[in-house]
């Protein structure tokens, strides 16, 4: 499977002949859209820095909400959470979305702004391979607090998503404090390669991405 990330919380994911997007954002962040096809387009919440699906192109089914789906052998689940830590009193809800592709779960956080998960959420994410969580602070949980639910959670892999990057409008901070808490001091990567095979059962791997 190969990961490509375009900033803010969008990444794409291509599995064989199976693209997927989540999160496509609109260009007043100041970054350029993705573009492409897509066989599934996933949406955490109704903003527009996360759901410009019209920017995707192809006959792709739209999940947009909780529940169960399966699409193309993706099995999906959605998981409901707040974007604030005021149970949404303030920004309203957030999907989360933990996904099954290539024997891979994939766990992507949205715009999360609890600080902590509940035992049920833990739960409903599953066993996760793979982790893409906000890290920018304001609008979500900051680095800090990203840290701590990736040991909530305990993903083989964490790449962090929703942070301030150069050419990016979004008043958000930078990813630096959440890589340092997890004492990551390795390069960006352009894209990532992955199999179930290259993840360690015992070493989680911390990869940043860039665009």
């Amino acid at each position: 499977m190969v990961i490509n990330w375009y900033g803010q919380a969008c990444f794409r994911l291509q599995s064989g002949k199976v693209t997927i997007f989540v999160d496509p954002f609109d260009k007043s962040i100041g970054l350029q859209p993705p573009r492409g096809e897509a066989d599934i387009v996933m949406v955490t919440h109704d903003h527009p820095d996360h759901n410009n699906v019209s920017t995707i192109g192809g006959k792709y089914f739209l999940v947009d909400g909780p529940g169960e789906y399966e699409v193309k052998g993706v099995k999906i689940f959605g998981i409901n959470s707040f974007h604030d830590d005021k149970q949404g009193a303030e920004k309203g809800l957030n999907t989360m979305y933990s996904f099954e592709v290539e024997d891979l779960r994939i766990a992507h956080l949205g715009d999360l702004g609890q600080k902590k998960l509940t035992d049920e959420q833990i739960e409903q994410l599953g066993e996760v391979d793979i982790l893409m969580i906000p890290v920018g602070g304001v609008n979500t949980i900051d680095g800090e607090m990203a840290a701590g639910i990736v040991h909530q959670v305990e993903p083989k892999l964490v790449t962090p998503m929703h942070y301030k990057i150069a050419g990016s409008k979004s008043l958000i901070n930078d990813a630096s404090q959440f890589l340092k808490d997890l004492g990551h001091e390795g390069e960006a990567v352009d894209k990532l390669t992955i199999k179930k095979k290259d993840l360690s059962e015992d070493k989680m791997q911390i990869v940043e991405m860039k665009i």
